[in-house]
């Protein structure tokens, strides 16, 4: 799979639950591999860890003292790995350099406000580089981001700063404030200026996001009734569009499958195997429950909008003192967005260089033709934009990889 992936240019990063073993059960409990543990004698004999590689049980009930976060249980009777014993830290090298034999390019660090930095320097510093057989070119490094929730209450807030030498950091306030704009709670306008200047981490350190699969079900930190889902249709693919429109951090996104009940799986067989997405030739959405937004048309070709303007500048604001508002990157893209009740009609300066140009949001170029709508750019880089209120997207994209002739 990791071979496959890599030939085709994906890239496989793996979440690694390092901080803790699986809670108490009321029985032993068996792995999806087929290994034993019982958790209530801190025993997980495939490992081996045993009593003495743990911190002691304690629960969390100052979320601002450093120590109980480290080092107490993360949920409740979860078992709170000690990574200060060379014998712990060693089996999770071992562990994350099998990972990165197999092919791997980088790891999500879950749960790593609740480790040691100091401990988790020691533990990078001994990963070995990516595999070469997979492409990866000589001395290449892991890629490391920390799942480091920010309530704005808790240490999380102060603490977070000394994870960012040890690789990128989720920028949890993200969600929530797109969340708030694309809801139309807060104008727009506002939007201008989005980046650190909202307190968020410096864009080189930040993870920035709309959801993830917590957030998606309502669950942990920074979750609430802001936070936008594939559920909520064109709001979700207009704050889509700005993340990936936007140079502020390294947007990650969400692909995901129907669900019903919070600790629903994904579609499944009758016995209990995971079943591949089936597309659709017409409009090649997936089906049989997957969701499968990177597929989306809106997303598909944003993304390919985020790696045609890369490197360009953030510039030539533009908005109605409301919610509607447009920005160039450089003179590569130019993108508008409405989500006001009436329609946008307005000559603009896209700073992009006269042409024929695809909207990418309503369809794609193809054989040099659009399926969707067309934008005239003039000479001096003027095109006059239409963006209807029912647009079912609320937002239209230009770049220079999808200009005609």
């Amino acid at each position: 799979m990791s071979r496959r992936c890599n030939e085709n240019g994906v890239r496989i990063y793996a979440d690694v639950v390092l901080n803790h073993m699986a809670a108490i059960n009321p029985k032993p409990i068996i792995g999806s591999a087929g290994s034993m543990a019982d958790p209530e004698n801190f025993s997980y004999p495939s490992v081996p860890y045993k009593f003495n590689h743990f911190n002691k049980p304690c629960d969390i009930l100052d979320w601002n003292n450093e120590t109980a976060m480290r080092n107490c249980q993360v949920t409740k009777g979860s078992r709170d790995l000690d990574q200060t014993q060379e014998y712990v830290r060693n089996k999770i090298v071992d562990y994350m350099n099998e990972l990165i034999r197999l092919g791997v390019s980088g790891f999500r660090i879950d749960s790593a406000k609740h480790m040691w930095p100091s401990d988790l320097e020691i533990i990078f510093s001994r990963l070995n580089n990516l595999n070469v057989d997979f492409g990866f070119a000589s001395n290449s490094r892991p890629f490391i981001y920390h799942d480091l929730k920010d309530s704005g209450t808790d240490t999380d807030t102060m603490g977070r700063w000394e994870y960012t030498h040890l690789g990128m950091i989720t920028e949890f306030a993200v969600p929530g404030e797109l969340g708030r704009a694309f809801r139309g709670k807060i104008k727009l306008k506002y939007l201008r200026n989005f980046g650190p200047q909202w307190n968020f981490l410096p864009s080189k350190c930040a993870i920035a996001f709309v959801e993830d699969h917590e957030l998606q079900r309502g669950l942990g930190m920074g979750s609430g009734p802001d936070i936008l889902t594939n559920k909520n249709g064109k709001s979700y693919k207009m704050a889509i569009a700005f993340l990936l429109a936007h140079p502020y951090g390294t947007a990650r996104l969400t692909s995901s499958y129907n669900f019903r009940h919070v600790d629903d799986g994904p579609p499944s067989n009758m016995f209990g195997e995971i079943e591949s997405p089936i597309t659709s030739d017409k409009d090649d959405r997936c089906q049989h429950g997957w969701v499968c937004e990177h597929r989306w048309n809106s997303i598909a070709n944003m993304v390919r909008f985020r790696n045609e303007v890369y490197g360009s500048s953030y510039s030539n604001w533009w908005d109605n003192n409301g919610k509607q508002v447009a920005f160039s990157r450089g003179e590569k893209g130019f993108t508008v967005w409405n989500l006001d009740d009436y329609d946008l009609k307005e000559n603009m300066q896209t700073c992009l260089p006269a042409g024929t140009y695809c909207d990418v949001i309503s369809g794609t170029k193809n054989q040099n033709k659009c399926t969707g709508t067309k934008v005239e750019v003039n000479e001096e880089g003027i095109a006059h934009i239409f963006l209807s209120s029912d647009d079912a997207n609320g937002v239209m994209a230009i770049h220079t990889g999808a200009v005609l002739g």
